[in-house]
């Protein structure tokens, strides 16, 4: 069957890692390390998605440059201490390579730093199944468009034949500034109502299904 996709993006935490959790206790607990108004989860896992200073100042737009020094400093803290210990969903590493092996061009965009990309990579043994990768150390934190772009660029794709995956409002509004169709998963961040009006071509609530959608149309 054609493809109908020539490349496909992927978001790393919470569509391809089962990231969600983790990072939403490392925020909770760097803020209280500061001694900051507590986060409650919800509030903690609604900036997955963007650079670590954005979501910062998503939190706490008021504190001072030393308290966002520090809250930085404590979320890396925490969240490298446990980083080896994240999975991937069930079914999403052979997914990455039957889609590889078919002949799919594959990205990663997300709003991981460099380092924790490449240890995600190094951990899950998937870094030469993905063709380009892009963070928010080297690209503008989504939804701007910039890492889209350039992945396009590189890859030598349209934005018509280019698919955004992701499970968050940052990925989506990502993808539909740089004209490209995008899928949304629910078993993430967010749930599909924090992305209405961004018209995913599809939405999944497991990666199980995502993945026979992708094996059997992508």
């Amino acid at each position: 069957m054609a493809k109908q996709y020539d490349l496909i993006v992927w978001d790393w935490d919470g569509t391809l890692a089962d990231s969600t959790g983790m990072i939403t206790r490392a925020i909770v607990k760097a803020a209280e390390q500061v001694g900051l108004s507590p986060l409650s989860a919800q509030q903690a896992s609604s900036i997955i998605g963007l650079g670590l200073r954005e979501s910062i100042d998503a939190l706490y737009p008021d504190i001072s440059d030393d308290q966002a020094l520090a809250l930085a400093s404590n979320y890396n803290s925490n969240y490298f201490a446990n980083e080896s210990e994240i999975l991937l969903f069930s079914g999403a590493a052979e997914t990455i390579k039957t889609l590889n092996r078919r002949g799919h061009k594959l990205a990663v965009a997300t709003g991981k730093s460099r380092r924790g990309l490449n240890l995600a990579l190094e951990h899950t043994q998937l870094r030469n199944y993905f063709h380009a990768t892009r963070t928010v150390d080297e690209c503008f934190s989504k939804p701007h468009p910039q890492m889209l772009d350039e992945l396009m660029d590189d890859l030598i794709a349209l934005p018509e034949r280019t698919l955004m995956i992701g499970d968050t409002s940052y990925d989506l509004h990502m993808a539909k500034n740089a004209g490209v169709p995008s899928i949304g998963v629910t078993y993430g961040a967010q749930s599909a109502d924090d992305w209405q009006g961004l018209a995913p071509v599809q939405q999944f609530d497991n990666f199980a299904t995502l993945s026979q959608w992708l094996l059997e149309n992508a």
